[in-house]
């Protein structure tokens, strides 16, 4: 008699949890803490309030750690490696345009937006006892801060602006010294391979951190905050979506002469962990991943990605500003000319990296309101809700510094159509990706 085959083992809980899709383990933990966090304030159970706030704190405090040595090396290494793209100088230029005319559409919906609706407008908001930020964004601090008085403190104080400085100038420095540099260029490269390794592993936790940041936020402060800054609230969310489903999906498909769809199905798993980490540098590993998945050239990515991740900021910079400046003008009933809102645009598109990536856009809104003559005490209303806001503020943040690669990458005729119409894997597919050679179909040159 033949032997009976041996029982296959019932597959673990943590298995199970591995081979679900991400976006599904992100909504899983979106639905469950906004329920727990529900519980948390309607019973006031201070433990689970607790619990939440801890968890969610953990996280972001896991990704701000890998923020310094991240940026420092993805830009000296994408710096130094422009040697390496054919035409560096007209696709990093092409680059910074495209920023520019994004952020200017950005911009541009966000005052529309605002004038339309009036956001601070019967409102009814007391301004008593508000104190202005100790320390406001002015363009002189902002000139004056771009270069560091101690190489220390950039990184210990985590000044992502004073960094990317740093970063340039070495980068700069080993394009320069040619071979002599070699081993300090191979050091960077080693040393941002280990931080991206090691931020995937807290990656991982991208669900339990969502169920974290979403219950503390539900717990703290309920539904009712909301109420006075229903209109402002509306205002940034359909201002990013427009951006975000609708501006780019046009530029994709009439600059870029692109299907749209493929590059939500691409670039989805960098939307949704921006969505929920409120970081483009947190996001930054990922971002490079999709954009690479989605056949802009690695070289060229290596550069254009954490350029985006530090400056290119349409949720942050652009949407924002201008729709907390008109809201805050009207809670303190000071009226606004043509002049103010054409610098609004001036400040939004040009001060920009003064954001540099990090949670919250807290520093652009000073700088915003500081060059508009606005009261500061105004930013102290919108912290309470700024994190609700910032979410789908990062997430058009990270969608643009894809997009952007991908239009230059197009119209050079460099992106790979191929993989672009064929977007592959989930966000932990640790197998790499295999890509056809250049299909001889080209891009259609843009009218």
């Amino acid at each position: 008699m033949s032997a009976a085959p041996e029982a296959t083992p019932s597959p673990t809980l943590l298995s199970r949890v591995r081979k679900t899709p991400f976006w599904v383990q992100i909504v899983a933990g979106l639905v469950l803490g906004v329920v727990l966090g529900f519980i948390a304030r309607t019973a006031d159970i201070s433990w689970l309030a607790t619990t939440l706030e801890t968890i969610g704190k953990t996280f972001v405090q896991l990704l701000k750690l890998a923020v310094p040595p991240l940026v420092f090396t993805a830009i000296v290494v994408s710096v130094a490696n422009l040697r390496n793209v054919t035409n560096a100088a007209r696709l990093a230029g092409r680059t910074l345009l495209w920023f520019l005319i994004t952020s200017l559409i950005a911009v541009a919906i966000g005052l529309g937006l605002g004038l339309l609706t009036n956001p601070g407008e019967g409102t009814h908001l007391s301004t008593e006892g508000l104190k202005a930020p100790k320390s406001a964004g002015t363009w002189v601090d902002f000139l004056t801060g771009i270069i560091p008085t101690n190489i220390v403190t950039s990184f210990t104080e985590v000044n992502v602006l004073q960094i990317v400085f740093l970063a340039v100038v070495v980068g700069a420095a080993i394009i320069k010294l040619g071979e002599k540099a070699a081993p300090v260029l191979k050091l960077n490269e080693t040393v941002l391979e280990l931080t991206q390794t090691a931020l995937w592993w807290v990656i991982r936790l991208s669900p339990l951190g969502t169920l974290g940041l979403i219950g503390k936020s539900v717990a703290k402060y309920g539904w009712d905050l909301l109420k006075p800054f229903a209109t402002l609230t509306a205002d940034v969310y359909i201002g990013c979506a427009l951006v975000l489903f609708v501006v780019y999906s046009l530029l994709l498909k009439f600059v870029g002469g692109l299907n749209p769809l493929n590059f939500f199905k691409g670039a989805w798993p960098a939307i949704q962990l921006a969505f929920v980490s409120r970081s483009s540098v947190g996001t930054l590993p990922v971002t490079r991943r999709v954009t690479e998945r989605l056949g802009v050239p690695s070289d060229y990515a290596s550069f254009a990605v954490p350029f985006g991740a530090t400056t290119k900021m349409d949720g942050c910079a652009a949407i924002y500003p201008s729709l907390a400046a008109i809201f805050v003008a009207q809670v303190y009933g000071i009226d606004l000319g043509i002049g103010d809102y054409l610098l609004i645009a001036f400040v939004s598109v040009i001060g920009s990296a003064a954001t540099a990536g990090l949670t919250g856009a807290i520093v652009m809104l000073t700088l915003t309101l500081s060059t508009l003559g606005l009261p500061l005490e105004g930013v102290g209303l919108l912290l309470a809700i700024d994190p609700i806001l910032d979410m789908i503020r990062t997430a058009t943040n990270v969608a643009g510094q894809a997009v952007v690669p991908i239009l230059v990458a197009a119209r050079e005729k460099t992106l790979d159509l191929v993989a672009y119409n064929n977007p592959t894997g989930d966000l932990y597919d640790e197998t790499p990706v295999s890509i056809p050679a250049q299909s001889a179909e080209k891009v259609p040159a843009a009218a």
